[in-house]
């Protein structure tokens, strides 16, 4: 037999899902060994970028375990559609209970297969959201009220015990066999500082859901968020918008202004006048001939467009695209503002935000293009700041390579005085659900133009992608992204050819 071949991690995916806060999945069908150590190996790599290495093994045994009973349950589909048992009736339960583990054991390789055939996955999520660590284990198979039971009785149950030699006096469960495991892991809960409510399954019509929430260490949080202020308070080379954009600004809040005041205004600066011809003959406004005179542009445009070119050309002038690091995150930002304008478009056909969602595309970034834009000595600043709080050095190499950039992109609004809903779609360009209601739909353009513009790179997945943001926009399939991204990415390139 050939030896088993190790299943290489992609380090880099793993480190940008941290920083970003997108999910990694793994998704198996029979959790084979490989599968079990490829698994080990990403939780290493997660947990290091996080500073949490020390849980590890805690951890690993609580997805080990959580995965195996996922895949417990899939192996008890299949058996019981198998032998024509009904799981929700309780004589055909009791039945297929008194000889599941000696047949499937005897022929696990028959019913591993039977559940590839079937579709039926265990799904493995890690994610950092709101300085929470999430990990999910899913199956998409719906639990039973008397396995539902089961479970709650034996987390009820180990509340009691304190040792793992209290659990292995008093527990016996030869029909399942999982009351142990669950037992044992809300143990390592407890080493880990955490109960059982940290922990919980559910279930709904498509799958069941074993989830596990831990907390980051509240003085870390509080230090990332004093670092993001002071990042942003330190970066003495942005103080305001420029004095031409202010005055146009001033201009457009008097309620008195005439349109041709404003037309004429603009046309005194003639990069402005260029990026707005520009935007106004793009595809964004789908115009049946070339618009060439200023006063007819901010007709188009209106004084709400205006408002939010200013902020997107202001933003740029003040920090600039000359490097290639910030052409690069530039060119992604014109990509994802035209995405998130083709959705809204396409799918919600809301006009009212078609502007923000826009500019929230041009701008949800602006946290990273700050650190691509700072002086040698903010940096020096940061170091010392790190150094005077203990933050571990990756604590600094994580808020340098992104990690936090939505929430610094955020409080770099605000300073500006940019509107609610620029500011929202910045913040929770990567945290959609968390937005509130009012910006929802524009949170969740802007997050899914983003991460489409990653899939297109493919720096994720489809598992990788928010279903609920997905299930919002009608979209239930991997083939329905591929076609709406074929489409979009030739309309921008199209765009960029004008």
């Amino acid at each position: 037999m050939a030896p088993m071949q190790e299943l290489a991690v992609d380090e880099a995916k793993v480190k940008k899902a941290v920083q970003s806060g997108i999910p990694l999945t793994i998704t198996t069908y029979t959790l084979p060994h490989e599968i079990e150590i490829y698994i080990e190996h990403v939780i290493e790599i997660f947990l290091k970028q996080i500073d949490k290495e020390n849980l590890q093994s805690y951890i690993v045994y609580c997805v080990q375990e959580l995965a195996m009973n996922a895949k417990k349950a899939n192996t008890k589909r299949v058996y019981f559609m198998e032998r024509g048992l009904d799981l929700t009736n309780p004589k055909d339960y009791k039945d297929g209970m008194s000889s599941f583990k000696e047949d499937t054991l005897a022929n696990i390789g028959h019913y591993l297969q039977l559940q590839k055939e079937k579709g039926l996955y265990i799904r493995l999520i890690l994610q950092i959201k709101q300085n929470v660590i999430y990990i999910e284990v899913r199956n998409n198979v719906t639990i039973i009220k008397t396995e539902l039971i089961r479970i709650h009785d034996k987390l009820a149950r180990s509340r009691q015990y304190d040792t793992l030699e209290d659990a292995l006096d008093q527990i016996l469960d030869d029909s399942e066999g999982a009351g142990l495991g669950l037992v044992i892991l809300v143990l390592m809960l407890k080493k880990m500082g955490l109960n059982e409510d940290s922990f919980d399954i559910t279930s709904n019509e498509k799958e069941t859901i074993a989830r596990i929430l831990i907390p980051m260490d509240s003085v870390l949080v509080e230090n990332l968020s004093s670092l993001s202020a002071s990042i942003v308070n330190n970066v003495n080379s942005l103080p305001q918008f420029p004095e031409n954009i202010l005055l146009i600004q001033k201009l457009i809040k008097d309620p008195k202004v005439e349109i041709t005041n404003i037309a004429q205004k603009i046309s005194m600066d003639p990069a402005i006048t260029a990026d707005l011809l520009k935007i106004v003959n793009s595809a964004q406004y789908m115009l049946s001939k070339k618009v060439d005179s200023i006063a007819e542009a901010v007709k188009m445009v209106g004084i709400r467009g205006i408002k939010n070119l200013l902020y997107s050309y202001g933003t740029q002038k003040i920090l600039g695209e000359e490097s290639a690091e910030k052409k690069a995150l530039w060119e992604h930002s014109y990509k994802t503002a035209f995405y998130a304008f083709n959705l809204i478009k396409n799918f919600h056909k809301d006009i009212n935000i078609l502007d923000d969602v826009y500019v929230g595309g041009i701008l949800h970034d602006m946290g990273k293009i700050v650190f691509a834009n700072v002086h040698p000595d903010l940096m020096d600043h940061i170091r010392q700041f790190c150094d005077q709080k203990a933050l571990p050095p990756a604590t600094f190499e994580n808020l340098a390579a992104g990690m936090n950039h939505a929430a610094i992109g955020a409080l770099i609004a605000e300073k500006w005085n940019f509107p609610e809903a620029l500011i929202n779609a910045i913040r929770y360009h990567h945290d959609p659900r968390s937005a509130p209601e009012k910006y929802r739909t524009l949170a969740d353009t802007v997050y899914l133009a983003n991460m489409f513009c990653e899939y297109e790179k493919d720096s994720i997945n489809f598992d990788q992608f928010d279903q609920a943001v997905l299930e919002s926009f009608g979209i239930t399939t991997k083939n329905q992204i591929d076609g709406l991204i074929t489409r979009f990415s030739a309309g921008f390139k199209k765009e960029k050819d004008i």
